[in-house]
């Protein structure tokens, strides 16, 4: 049993859900029952008295009535579609992606959210959804770092649909995230990156100095060029060469046109020039190709690191990437913020950058212990 009060047509009511005989002197809140632009019927509680449901109906109304018709439609219309066609459109509109991100994209909707969730239709998206598709990885038994993806992946769609209008109220409200911790990582040494260098080819020190010594990722340095040293201490990254088709295309994380800088330690700038006067470059300044491309690729990584590992006789699961992590605990060896190390190496989010290098920061928990224990 409940008491409804009816408003002004189209404007919805408010009620209790209460049994109580007397209603309007009772402690239950009230709670207002709407249709929101999109047409769909919501129904929200919590309102301690009769005029804070008041002003919520009253509020709601006038932003219906305010909405022009076309936007409203159009509201009604994304709301109505179902996740898989919204997601396909989505991905069409991020013009800024390479296409090695897409790829990616494509590869986590295709493996863990597609199966899910792709009839679903975009205004039924709530908080409790979004828990059950947590909780339905978790019962496929799929890894904490597809997980994050997946999440993240899914939140950058449904937030896009609540901008445009799909969805009205946030569906991650209360929602606790899937928090992948990366596993330890293994970072060269200094002795094993002359021994590399000494081992590679003259393009495979280029790629080991800018990686080691400027943190950049394995695409970035396949674009090096000498216009990118615009001081003798900073090099400018403005493009990467995406690692299967060869072709240059905008950072990661970042749409094109836009670039960071990194500080370049004087190795390496005399490494960038000692390769252009023995080797030249070609018509655009561009340092790295092959006999039979103007770029690296991945394979081509791939086939010397490969090499010179097994002729420097290094036999630990050192990768590429363990070139960055070496420049990042460099940084952070030598007392430089985390922040400023985040910036230079293109991370978009400080967090993730926190979770792998925390532990070789100055203030980290082991050398906190240490000094702890000597005070005790």
């Amino acid at each position: 049993m409940h008491l409804a009060t009816q408003l002004v047509r189209g404007m919805g009511s408010f009620f209790k859900n209460c049994a109580c005989a007397r209603q309007n002197r009772c402690a239950h809140p009230y709670a207002v029952r709407y249709r929101d632009a999109g047409g769909r019927q919501r129904e929200e509680t919590g309102y301690a008295t009769q005029q804070a449901a008041l002003d919520r109906l009253t509020k709601v109304y006038e932003e219906k009535r305010t909405t022009p018709r076309a936007q409203a439609d159009l509201k009604r219309e994304i709301g109505k579609q179902r996740f898989g066609h919204y997601a396909s459109t989505w991905l069409t509109r991020q013009r800024h992606y390479a296409p090695g991100s897409v790829r990616s994209v494509t590869q986590v909707l295709n493996g863990q959210i597609l199966p899910v969730l792709e009839s679903r239709r975009m205004n039924t998206f709530t908080a409790t959804v979004v828990d059950d598709f947590i909780m339905s990885m978790e019962e496929r038994s799929v890894g904490l770092a597809a997980q994050q993806n997946a999440f993240d992946t899914l939140k950058k769609i449904l937030l896009d649909a609540r901008r445009r209008g799909g969805i009205t109220s946030d569906p991650f409200d209360g929602v606790i995230p899937p928090e992948y911790i990366p596993r330890k990582i293994t970072i060269p040494t200094l002795d094993e990156i002359h021994a590399l260098k000494a081992a590679g080819t003259d393009g495979l020190r280029i790629v080991i100095d800018l990686m080691s010594g400027c943190g950049l990722r394995n695409g970035e340095a396949y674009a090096a060029n000498l216009e990118r040293i615009v001081a003798d201490d900073v090099y400018r990254i403005t493009e990467q060469i995406e690692g299967r088709t060869r072709e240059r295309v905008p950072l990661k994380h970042r749409r094109a046109g836009e670039f960071r800088e990194t500080p370049m330690p004087w190795t390496v700038r005399e490494s960038l020039l000692r390769y252009e006067k023995e080797h030249g470059t070609d018509a655009n300044g561009y340092l790295l190709r092959t006999q039979r491309s103007p770029y690296w690729a991945h394979t081509t990584l791939e086939y010397q690191w490969g090499a010179a590992k097994k002729r420097a006789g290094i036999t630990r699961r050192l990768t590429t990437y363990s070139l960055r992590h070496f420049f990042a605990s460099n940084c952070l060896a030598m007392g430089i913020p985390i922040t400023d190390v985040a910036e230079w190496m293109g991370h978009r989010n400080i967090n993730m950058t926190f979770k792998i290098y925390r532990h070789l920061m100055p203030a980290s928990i082991g050398r906190a212990a240490k000094l702890l224990n000597e005070g005790l």
